[in-house]
């Protein structure tokens, strides 16, 4: 079993995280049955966050009675003190328990430090004195806030997107968190579902031993991917690395890696889909995607007002309307026959 060492936490856990945003989407009890079945066969780490509707709650559940057997993780997208104060005490009620191994800002737009006017980081602190919460983390999109918070010294883990389709600066960050003795923790290991090969997705990963991915998991069969890379991880070899050098000269650039920190969009438009169409029509079964309800769903970027609002603020710097304009294109075309997709 491969393990990974969250930096001067000293929390060790198995190389497989479970991200638990998408068990929103599911029952209760399929909820725990999954939670459980991943305990069971040697995931002990569990993220989720606050603003993931009820997955705090289905994790509590699951984890009732036997808090000192698993590592929780979860977020707050709190700008003050008092928002703070208010998500930690709801989600440790919601976790069942009395404290939460790691807390984690949740993508601010900037550092939260000591006396500034926010007042979070202040708050964080005292949670901490009060042992409410083990550690302080951070999640964000952005490269200059993250190199901030590893400069500062002020926190333990760092979550960030990282994945095969890494660029070097990337790279940079999760070396720069080995050498702090920073925990990092990778979110987006599939960037967003366009990355369809879980096994390529582990090689690249385990080629890091300071990096913990954390797996997306709604449905059984996913869950039954990576708990089988437990006993049998994939490593890095000729037919993997083809496959990743193939993604990445289709994908590395401008796209959209469905992060959602663009929206609300006041046209209505789901962003966080419709700006990558054109690969999710062709990288996953492309029926649901041109079905009567997703039609509907592309043609709202007709009634883009160009407010620029998703434009300003994306994290990773995209003219987000005029991506939105070529997948609208690209649908119509395949949806005359003009372009084909698998």
């Amino acid at each position: 079993m491969e393990t990974v060492r969250l930096g001067k936490t000293e929390i060790v856990t198995n190389k497989n995280g479970f991200g638990a945003l998408p068990i929103q989407r599911i029952s209760d009890e399929d909820a725990v049955y999954l939670l459980h079945k991943a305990y069971d066969n040697g995931i002990t780490f569990f993220d989720t966050a606050r603003m993931y509707t009820d997955s705090e709650h289905k994790v509590g559940l699951a984890f009732q009675g036997m808090r000192d057997k698993v590592f929780l993780a979860t977020k707050t997208g709190a700008q003050n003190a008092e928002g703070f104060w208010k998500d930690l005490e709801t989600s440790l009620t919601n976790l069942q328990t009395d404290y939460i191994d790691i807390y984690q800002f949740h993508n601010p737009a900037f550092c939260p430090k000591p006396g500034d006017e926010s007042g979070l980081y202040d708050a964080i602190l005292k949670a901490k004195e009060q042992g409410k919460i083990r550690h302080i983390g951070i999640t964000n999109h952005r490269l200059a806030v993250a190199h901030e918070a590893i400069d500062s010294g002020l926190y333990e883990t760092l979550q960030f997107p990282f994945c095969y389709l890494a660029t070097e600066k990337d790279i940079e960050l999760v070396e720069k968190c080995k050498q702090a003795d920073m925990g990092f923790i990778a979110m987006k290991a599939l960037s967003g579902g366009l990355i369809t090969n879980s096994a390529a997705a582990y090689a690249y990963l385990a080629q890091y031993d300071n990096v913990l991915p954390i797996w997306g998991v709604q449905r059984e069969k996913e869950l039954d991917e990576f708990l089988s890379y437990i006993d049998n991880p994939p490593v890095m070899n000729e037919e993997i690395s083809a496959l990743i050098e193939k993604d990445r000269e289709e994908l590395l650039g401008e796209f959209c890696r469905g992060c959602g920190y663009c929206m609300p969009c006041p046209a209505g438009i789901e962003i966080n889909n419709c700006a990558r169409m054109s690969l999710l029509l062709r990288r996953s079964p492309s029926a649901s995607h041109l079905s009567k309800e997703g039609q509907e769903k592309m043609m709202k970027i007709e009634n883009c007002i160009h407010c620029n609002q998703c434009k300003n603020k994306c994290p990773y710097g995209l003219d987000t309307p005029s991506l939105l304009q070529r997948n609208l294109e690209d649908y119509k075309n395949v949806l005359a026959g003009k372009v084909s997709v698998s």
